[in-house]
């Protein structure tokens, strides 16, 4: 499903009120809250002035708490998400036949490894190299040695040297060491502090790692797979570039791969996810098995076939 934007007005022409009626626009077209934020966030980078991404939120939490709906259209409202499900509204049901048609082509964790451009015992491999490619400069990271509770976000140059020795990252740039979470509280890793996605990561943990192998090499011919960790227990986990790219198509690739058995917490934009060759808490290393640094850098991923 796509929600066409009507385009955002210049500063000091009703950017605030164009906030609200798009994010209006967005709940109608049946588009989760975060995904509805993210967009208004695309929107408005050339409006002429920086809005605050609080202004943003705020707009959409007005939104999704209105029954509004056009005149001359049913009365009827809207679906809602139960508050467990906030981050999976219209997402498809996974879809046994399409893995299958996938598993089919007989690819695995052979293949995948074949394909890697980068061996595992090059230098390039170790977590540090691989973190400094993919976050160059020093941008605020969000890495926990093996729960979320141990989070801290801090420049790149603060977590040197230590990151084989830990497990989480989330896989964007972070804003600011702090933002304010949902429930109003000062916190080191929330929606707030976290900045626009640069990767995507899909997580499988159904089916063998053979089969997951074939899933990401074949969500590998619509965006850029740049790496696959070994969760050092049942999953692996792809990290797509997206930097860049509409929301909305970043959505509908994620949504393909949910078809395809992905874990949708995933989504979340600050959810953690394992460090590319991090140590997990078991003490077994999460091993990486893919990297390819070639596409870092823009792209426009190929849009997967509607799910």
């Amino acid at each position: 499903m796509f929600v066409k934007f009507q385009p955002s007005p210049a500063t000091g022409n009703g950017v605030h009120t164009w906030l609200l009626s798009q994010a209006n626009r967005c709940r109608l077209g049946g588009l989760e809250q975060e995904t509805t934020a993210q967009c208004l966030r695309d929107a408005v980078r050339n409006c002429g002035r920086v809005v605050p991404d609080r202004e943003i939120v705020a707009a959409v939490q007005k939104a999704f708490a209105s029954d509004w709906v056009p005149s001359g259209t049913e009365t009827k409202k809207p679906p809602r998400p139960r508050a467990a499900q906030a981050t999976g509204l219209n997402w498809p049901e996974v879809d046994q036949a399409l893995i299958a048609s996938v598993a089919s082509s007989g690819l695995g964790v052979a293949d995948l490894t074949a394909a890697s451009s980068i061996p595992p015992t090059d230098p390039q491999a170790h977590p540090e190299a691989i973190i400094d490619a993919l976050f160059p400069g020093d941008p605020f990271l969000a890495v926990g040695k093996f729960t979320a509770e141990d989070v801290r976000t801090a420049p790149r140059s603060h977590w040197r040297g230590h990151l084989e020795w830990c497990a989480l990252i989330v896989p964007s740039p972070m804003s600011a060491p702090t933002g304010i979470n949902q429930d109003g509280e000062e916190s080191r890793r929330c929606l707030d502090n976290t900045g626009p996605r640069r990767f995507l990561v899909v997580e499988f943990d159904s089916g063998t790692v053979d089969t997951q192998a074939a899933r990401l090499l074949h969500l590998g011919t619509f965006a850029p797979l740049v790496v696959v960790v070994h969760s050092a227990s049942k999953s692996l986990h792809g990290w797509f570039l997206v930097a860049d790219q509409p929301e909305t198509r970043t959505w509908q690739f994620f949504r393909y791969a949910r078809a395809l058995g992905a874990d949708r917490a995933t989504w979340n934009r600050c959810q953690l996810i394992r460090v590319p060759g991090g140590l997990r808490d078991t003490g077994k290393r999460q091993t990486v098995l893919y990297l390819n640094f070639r596409p870092l850098s823009s792209h426009a991923p190929t849009p997967p076939p509607n799910s």
